[in-house]
């Protein structure tokens, strides 16, 4: 019997349209809900120079890169293994992704050249021989002072294994730990992850900060401490979280 195709080969075909529910809104405006968290990353960690060349890799249908467009980095691109999804991002109309494999167009990048790496849901779907080459691929890219700006599973905080099996492509979920010694022993400079808080913009989301913040990290932590004995302050509890490397 003739060995079927790898799986990723199998899902990534139909990541868009094999699934429940719509992974792609309709126009551009589905982005709206997502737009306070994006827009907070590129205000805190873009750089000042709006001509910085900037990649995204598994940039899916174009979310992220829309609003990096939006805030004036007009030398901004992405690529993405799905076929599907680059098309989906083209029929929302950003046209400045690609498709292709991602460490395939990462060792085609003349090193030293891009300011700002965008990985954001990406890490987690490659295994960990895999991940480290990757990195060492970022690393040797990015100009000196550039940095990643990547987004993945937290597996330190209560729903981390929910996260790790949310999709089948998905191999692994991570700790503060865990990421900063991937990037570190790449070579990278600097590595701080951020929780993914409810970011204030409007009465609404401030409700949902204050309970997040004063309500369910007190839980957590209270949990923690009874297990353990003690809790790091700086404990990571959301779904997923936002990790800054720097060459």
């Amino acid at each position: 019997m003739e060995r079927t195709k790898n799986y990723r080969s199998k899902i990534y075909k139909y990541y868009s349209s094999r699934r429940i529910g719509k992974l792609a809104p309709d126009t551009v405006g589905g982005f709206k809900p997502r737009a306070p968290y994006f827009e907070k990353v590129i205000r805190e960690h873009f750089p000042q120079d709006k001509t910085s060349k900037i990649l995204e890799i598994g940039c899916g249908h174009g979310a992220f890169l829309y609003y990096v467009q939006e805030a004036g980095y007009a030398n901004s691109e992405g690529v993405d293994t799905s076929q599907e999804q680059v098309q989906e991002a083209h029929r929302l109309g950003i046209v400045s992704v690609q498709q292709g494999n991602l460490v395939e167009h990462l060792q085609g990048i003349d090193g030293n050249t891009v300011d700002v790496l965008i990985a954001f849901d990406v890490l987690e779907h490659f295994t960990k021989d895999e991940l480290s080459d990757l990195v060492d691929e970022l690393y040797r890219v990015l100009k000196k002072g550039g940095i990643v700006i990547s987004h993945q599973p937290n597996g330190e905080g209560p729903f981390g294994n929910f996260m790790r099996h949310w999709d089948f492509t998905h191999e692994l979920a991570f700790t503060r730990q865990s990421i900063a010694q991937l990037f570190l022993s790449s070579g990278f400079a600097k590595v701080q992850s951020y929780e993914d808080k409810p970011v204030i913009h409007g009465m609404k989301s401030f409700v949902r900060y204050v309970l997040w913040e004063f309500v369910l990290r007190q839980i957590y932590r209270l949990r923690m401490v009874i297990e353990t004995g003690g809790c790091d302050r700086n404990a990571l509890f959301s779904l997923n979280f936002l990790t800054v490397a720097e060459k």
